[in-house]
């Protein structure tokens, strides 16, 4: 059962070759906290440098590739109450977390980070892509119903019983050579926020100031990510309307067949077939 007066904390690492980061980041953090860093397979010393600095971290390998196999595989590894995502470039600042658990002990399911609501704010993000991160949202929130000010931003926090409702893949199920599962790349943010506003959980936006990250490069690329997580919202809200148009209850995770992105993307094409072939008849 979780203590939900005073709860322990878990903190979901991600890692790729981010040893020089980890030396300025994890000294930041409560030795309260139970700190997971799942690790994709650094070559530059990540673990070691992880050992050296918290002798109390635990360190997962993911199964597969990508940041949402990675914060799956730590979502499954944490025993604390509550989950914080938490990237490991300097982004984000560790002295924020008693504000989101602050928002879970106080009625809130998930606390989600926002840099556009009032006392957010961002030191990274280049004009271009807080355009685009404005049309993301608004398109997000006509589809489900929400009020989300930030939809693509990866630092927040939930109760760790909620994992399930999240529906990702399970961890240990094997994808096939050079292919990853639906969920399992950076996509994940996207769908962590559909798949909760969808079960209606109790959604809560903590202002957050992003963080410039200390070294090397970001991943993120405008214009490929922007429409990547379009493709995930459009896909998400299928799923989501096929669920409850079934009245199906939601499965177990161990029995879900793992669906890629391609799957995904041929169900996403045979519903919008199906409204114009509806649209065709009734004209």
């Amino acid at each position: 059962m979780l203590n939900r007066q005073n709860p322990r904390v878990s903190v979901v690492i991600p890692t790729l070759n981010e040893a020089a980061n980890l030396r300025h980041v994890l000294p930041l953090l409560s030795h309260d906290y139970e700190l997971v860093l799942v690790d994709g397979g650094s070559v530059d010393g990540t673990i070691d440098a992880a050992r050296e600095i918290r002798g109390d971290i635990r360190i997962i390998k993911q199964t597969r590739k990508g940041k949402g196999n990675a914060l799956a595989c730590g979502f499954e590894a944490a025993t604390g109450d509550i989950i914080v995502m938490f990237d490991a470039d300097g982004s984000a600042d560790a002295a924020e977390i008693p504000r989101f658990v602050e928002a879970l002990i106080a009625g809130a399911d998930f606390a989600k980070g926002s840099r556009f609501c009032e006392g957010g704010g961002s030191h990274d993000i280049t004009p271009l892509r807080r355009a685009g991160n404005g049309g993301l949202h608004l398109v997000a929130n006509t589809l489900f119903g929400t009020r989300f000010s930030d939809l693509c931003y990866g630092y927040n926090a939930f109760w760790r019983d909620l994992v399930p409702v999240l529906d990702l893949p399970v961890v240990d199920q094997p994808g096939s050579e050079g292919m990853m599962l639906w969920g399992d790349g950076f996509e994940i943010e996207t769908i962590i926020n559909c798949r909760f506003a969808e079960a209606s959980v109790r959604i809560e936006e903590v202002p957050s100031v992003e963080l410039a990250r200390i070294y090397g490069q970001s991943n993120l690329r405008t214009f490929s990510d922007g429409f990547r997580v379009l493709r995930t919202l459009m896909t998400e809200r299928v799923r989501a309307r096929h669920i409850k148009r079934k009245s199906i209850v939601r499965p177990l995770r161990e029995s879900i067949d793992a669906r890629t992105d391609m799957d995904l993307e041929f169900e996403a094409l045979e519903s919008y077939n199906e409204v114009l072939e509806l649209r065709e008849r009734t004209a």
